[in-house]
């Protein structure tokens, strides 16, 4: 992949280096809610652009919202192009971990020519919405975040910088993260040479990352895209499950689930599922009033109705076990209702998929394992995608420590 340093826009260069007043998460992880929160944090908050308010013409309001930040200089450019470090530190239940890699413009280019990897599939609606956004301001506000081998740990050393951050900030959750600013043309030439020839896997953004090669297309030589890129050899790329939370199925009960079920699973009584540690071929499932263990029988892996054509790396996954061994055949959950986000929701929380169960805001919650980073590879690089939602990175990635315009 071609990489190359830039002159990023930052709030209040010089003046100010705590700035979580400003940033905001990625805009698919904002809540209604959330965004009220962000726009009261500030008036320059980063969400104003990368996600504004949906009432009347939103995208010419983010437009006219940027124009005057940066005529009043509230955010400004560099001077030099440079690549920027970044550090996110969070913790793992009692664990404190730092993520290390580093923010830099990156070539985007179609699947097809095997550079970039994707993992998941895209829908339309959100890709419209970030080319029309795009389009208005301009303003490549969001991070994608990319993960990369790093054979020779030339992207590590680059990712640990000497000195005091440029920028620094807590997200919504209390996770710090910090920015440095690396000018050397020595130390970004290494960069540039061990990424040359990767092979770039997309952990979060593919929404955004389709939206900028469509962007390319339509505008010619504008193929830069904002990214951050961490080195699959270092620690802290933390993979949380997504669990399933399913509503609005006709005719759903436990009772009925368990029986069909039995076919291909051991079915159980969960006692405590906030206890639970799910595995591949061991899920759970938790209902206002009652919960039940479901393990896949060794004998049964072969019989799952598994689509045509997939590998045996994806059938290994906990989350296609779940969707091609019950939601789909036992839930009537197909993957039509999958995609329109009509009968399941999602969450990286454990707690809260049970409370949410147990208070009755769902018919039930499907707890399973995450996928781990070598489950994701051995998929990605066989060439298929993972079921949706079949990921969740933590901590997310920043908008608002630094962007780019085109």
């Amino acid at each position: 992949m071609r990489v190359r340093p830039f002159r990023g826009y930052r709030y209040a260069i010089g003046r100010e280096r705590e700035i979580s007043k400003v940033v905001a998460p990625p805009y698919d992880q904002i809540s209604a809610e959330q965004q009220d929160a962000l726009y009261a944090m500030s008036p320059a908050n980063i969400v104003r652009v990368s996600y504004p308010r949906d009432d009347g013409d939103k995208y010419a309001r983010a437009r006219a919202t940027l124009d005057a930040w940066l005529a009043e200089g509230v955010w400004g450019q560099e001077e030099s192009p440079a690549i920027y470090p970044y550090h996110q530190t969070y913790r793992v239940g009692s664990r404190e971990v730092t993520r290390v890699g580093l923010v830099a413009l990156g070539q985007v280019t179609d699947y097809a020519g095997g550079e970039v990897l994707p993992h998941e599939r895209t829908h339309a609606g959100p890709k419209q919405d970030r080319m029309r956004l795009l389009e208005a301001t301009g303003a490549d506000t969001g991070l994608l975040f990319m993960v990369v081998a790093d054979a020779s740990g030339a992207l590590l050393e680059a990712s640990r910088p000497g000195g005091e951050p440029i920028a620094e900030a807590r997200d919504l959750r209390g996770e710090r993260h910090r920015l440095w600013r690396v000018t050397d043309a020595a130390a970004v030439a290494r960069v540039q040479a061990a990424l040359a020839a990767a092979r770039v896997i997309i952990a979060d953004g593919h929404h955004r990352y389709e939206t900028a090669v469509e962007y390319a297309r339509r505008h010619p030589g504008a193929d830069d895209k904002l990214m951050a890129f961490f080195s699959l050899d270092a620690p802290g790329l933390t993979i949380f499950p997504n669990h399933r939370l399913v509503h609005r199925v006709d005719g759903f009960s436990l009772a009925r689930l368990s029986a069909g079920a039995r076919r291909w699973f051991e079915v159980a009584p969960l006692a405590d599922p906030l206890a639970f540690r799910p595995t591949n071929r061991a899920l759970g499932v938790v209902t206002a009033d009652s919960a039940v263990t479901l393990t896949l029988r060794p004998d049964a892996f072969d019989a799952l109705p598994w689509p045509a054509g997939t590998s045996r790396a994806w059938r290994e996954l906990a989350v296609s076990i779940l969707h091609e061994g019950v939601l789909k055949p036992l839930g009537d959950v197909s993957d039509e209702r999958l995609d329109a986000g009509t009968h399941v929701e999602y969450t990286a929380d454990q707690e809260e998929a049970v409370r949410l169960a147990r208070a009755g805001r769902y018919q039930a919650a499907f707890l399973i394992a995450p996928t781990t980073l070598p489950e994701l590879q051995a998929v990605v690089r066989g060439g298929e995608v993972l079921p949706q939602k079949s990921t969740h990175f933590y901590p997310k990635l920043l908008d608002g420590l630094v962007f780019h315009r085109i």
